[in-house]
């Protein structure tokens, strides 16, 4: 389980929370916020580590969740990292969920309101993918 999670959201508030539920979940890995997709792709183009995950929301100012994933594909660098992609969004329309499979994400789920909601969906992701073995 090494590597930094990234977490493209805009909404600071959103930010906080998940800063405190992973402490509060007692994660080591570094936690990379980023406000939008733009940023969060220059990163991963310039970085020499390997995210453990990549968390993004769908809809995000500028280079939305689903324009990010699409640069990934599409860029050979990133892809030979193989970085498990992951959206949580408010959004839960069907065209959206078809849309962003068609991209070969890892997984889509919808924003939870409740605290202990966001904290259960979060320890079960991270556990999956500590456990997953995957390149």
């Amino acid at each position: 389980m090494k590597g930094p999670i990234i977490m493209i959201e805009d909404d600071l508030e959103d930010q906080e929370i998940m800063q405190e539920i992973f402490k509060e979940l007692k994660l080591y890995n570094e936690i990379k916020f980023f406000k939008e997709g733009s940023a969060a792709l220059q990163y991963l183009r310039s970085t020499r580590e390997k995210p453990f995950l990549i968390i993004s929301d769908v809809n995000l100012p500028g280079m939305s969740g689903i324009m990010l994933r699409d640069e990934i594909l599409k860029d050979e660098y990133l892809k030979r990292k193989n970085i498990p992609f992951i959206f949580l969004s408010t959004s839960d329309g069907k065209s959206i969920i078809d849309k962003v499979y068609e991209q070969q994400v890892q997984g889509y789920f919808q924003k939870q309101t409740s605290y202990d909601a966001i904290k259960t969906q979060f320890k079960m992701i991270v556990e999956y993918w500590s456990h997953c073995i995957h390149p």
